[in-house]
């Protein structure tokens, strides 16, 4: 079992002062052990330089121990980071449970992605992680029998467990925020609204404005292409409309808002204040600091792979669906 031929689960047990069938237990969660114990075995595992045969463990278990993570990320975006801080959050609980990761890249194409998802059942994994690229694919007829957690978004009609981030409830106070501060045009820029983030972005935006009294101004209302040019070209069309703040759901269109805005001598925020998703640190070091919106990556990811190791142990629990709250980071910027 162990890649090392001079230590056995009998040596670990002993090391960790516990029965080779508690130990047997920890490998392959055949019990309830408590958490004291576990990280007692797991030490002694560490410390011996015991490693499970995964291969061996999972002809006993049927199961290959092994959950992936789908997800889109694209060599030219700096949002790979938020994907990756995922990513660690989903690996820092699998590791703690002798599960493993496979990341899977969607490159946010719906036939690649497909083609993603039917390689991954060929693979015998025990569980898919995935933030879908479409809201709306038919994804159920494309999973295998293993069970399914999104993150980030959902798709429509969705009967998976899922965790989100409550964007309506954050954008809504930015954009309050803002309107407490004296804006009253304030402008819109974003990506295509065909997610569920982008969705609830909207949607927490306008509802600031309405209840501020504020009608919206669909000229202050900027959506296009997830690019730094494209975040640029749109900015030069929305200050023709004269807007006094600029709220960006997306951190790399925020990018090429600061990068027209400096070009041109506009200044942030005497002459237009700006807000954006998300925080990297590159907000930190623009001309002044950009006032963000931090979302819990790395949290989500943690929450994703914990209601994924539920779902395995018990299949017929109720749906799980849990929205996590992001965090307004207020700079110099508005």
């Amino acid at each position: 079992m162990s890649e090392n031929k001079n230590i056995s689960i009998k040596d670990v047990a002993k090391h960790a002062n516990v029965s080779t069938a508690t130990v047997s237990h920890v490998i392959n969660g055949t019990r309830f052990v408590s958490e004291d114990t576990k990280q007692k075995v797991m030490r002694a595992m560490d410390e011996l330089n015991y490693r499970v045969n995964v291969v061996a463990r999972s002809l006993r278990s049927r199961k290959s121990y092994v959950i992936a993570f789908l997800a889109p990320i694209l060599a030219s975006e700096t949002s790979n980071h938020f994907f990756m801080s995922v990513a660690a959050g989903i690996q820092s609980v699998l590791k703690q449970n002798q599960y493993h990761l496979m990341l899977s890249d969607s490159h946010e194409e719906e036939e690649f992605e497909k083609e993603e998802i039917r390689m991954l059942g060929s693979q015998m994994i025990d569980g898919l992680i995935m933030a879908p690229s479409s809201r709306e694919t038919d994804y159920e007829q494309l999973f295998g029998d293993y069970p399914v957690v999104y993150v980030d978004r959902v798709p429509n009609n969705s009967d998976r467990d899922s965790v989100v981030v409550d964007n309506r409830s954050v954008s809504k106070d930015a954009v309050e925020m803002l309107i407490r501060r004296g804006h009253k045009r304030i402008a819109y820029l974003s990506g295509p609204n065909t997610l569920t983030t982008t969705e609830e972005r909207f949607a927490g935006y306008l509802e600031a404005l309405s209840e501020a009294g504020l009608a919206e101004d669909k000229e202050l209302v900027c959506t296009g292409e997830v690019s730094l040019d494209s975040g640029y070209k749109l900015t030069e069309s929305l200050l023709a409309h004269k807007p006094t703040a600029i709220f960006a759901t997306d951190n790399v269109m925020a990018m090429g808002a600061m990068m027209y805005m400096q070009e041109n001598q506009i200044k942030v925020p005497d002459q237009v204040a700006v807000v954006a998703y998300d925080e990297f640190q590159w907000t930190r070091v623009t001309t002044p600091p950009l006032t963000v919106i931090e979302q819990p990556a790395f949290d989500l990811g943690v929450k994703a792979a914990e209601v994924m190791l539920e779902r395995i142990d018990n299949a017929d629990a109720p749906l799980s669906q849990h929205r996590l709250s992001g965090k307004l980071i207020v700079r110099q910027s508005c």
